[in-house]
């Protein structure tokens, strides 16, 4: 699946949309990404996987890990292309990631991290440091969209299907036809 491609499965399912929107971040954009609009289709998971594994097909993988929530579909579908266990982490205690839930990663283990958007990046990073601490080797991230625009860095190869330039300001810095509007929190759009 081609860059292209990725940016036109988003647009066709509604999973790029188009308006005023708060990011968690605090700032604010036109756009936003909800990469779950595309993998409500099994379909679309398969072939995004398909995607996410191409780079790493010759890497020997053991274990494709998601960090949390929306790395879960990724990480599986990712995992059944390469022929390899799945798994996912979760926020822990401190501000990290963990593998929980009994998951078992050997010291040794060869992992991808996957992940649907890249923003900064953040929870890639602690995924990785904790599997790093845990004894892991991270032969790579592989992501369906970097939006980072090149900013997230990773200590392992990095590898986006996708880079979409998403413009984001501070609220006391917006475009005028910005500030004429009110934002919306995109966990609260509800698909009529």
């Amino acid at each position: 699946m081609k860059a292209e491609q990725v940016i036109q499965l988003f647009r066709d399912t509604g999973a790029l949309l188009e308006g005023h929107f708060l990011y968690t971040s605090g700032r604010h954009g036109r756009q936003f990404l909800q990469a779950a609009r595309v993998l409500q289709y099994p379909g679309n998971g398969e072939a995004l996987g398909r995607a996410l594994a191409a780079p790493f097909e010759a890497s020997a993988i053991d274990l494709v890990i998601g960090p949390a929530t929306g790395g879960i579909i990724l990480a599986y579908e990712t995992a059944r292309q390469l022929g390899c266990r799945a798994a996912y982490t979760e926020k822990a205690d401190g501000g990290g990631m963990a593998l929980k839930r009994g998951f078992r990663l050997k010291a040794g283990e060869r992992v991808l991290v996957v992940e649907d958007v890249i923003t900064t990046g953040g929870s890639v990073l602690k995924s990785i440091n904790h599997l790093i601490e845990r004894g892991a080797e991270v032969i790579g991230v592989s992501v369906l969209i970097d939006r980072s625009a090149g900013k997230a860095q990773f200590p392992c190869p990095f590898h986006p299907v996708a880079t979409l330039a998403m413009e984001s300001w501070p609220a006391d810095d917006l475009p005028p036809d910005l500030a004429q509007s009110e934002p919306v929190d995109p966990d609260d759009l509800i698909e009529q």
